[in-house]
């Protein structure tokens, strides 16, 4: 089984703590790093934006990644989200068996 890291964008830090906490009390996630005061430079709606967010990572596998990503959109405050994920590749192994154990489904 393979873990992912999953970067999401959200509104401010609120928004991000209230998600993360979602994705790891039900095991979706094993882990939510929450990076406050990034800011973001971006064409939205015709016109370049600038705003203040906060970064959500979080982690978890692959067989949970769509029911995360499910989540995450349903939680969050913007019509379309920043969600990306890609694979981990390599790591720490004793840590990436966490996060496997973390995120199995009772």
């Amino acid at each position: 089984m393979s873990t992912m890291f999953v970067y999401v964008t959200a509104a401010d830090v609120d928004e991000a703590r209230r998600i993360g906490r979602v994705a790891v009390e039900t095991h979706i996630a094993a882990c939510a790093n929450v990076i406050a005061g990034i800011d973001s430079i971006y064409w939205w709606e015709g016109a370049v934006q600038e705003t203040e967010e906060a970064v959500l990572i979080l982690k978890t596998t692959a067989d949970r990644l769509a029911e995360l990503i499910a989540m995450v959109k349903e939680l969050h405050s913007y019509e379309c989200p920043c969600i990306e994920a890609w694979p981990v590749t390599d790591g720490y192994r004793p840590f990436l068996d966490w996060v496997i154990d973390e995120t199995k489904r009772a």
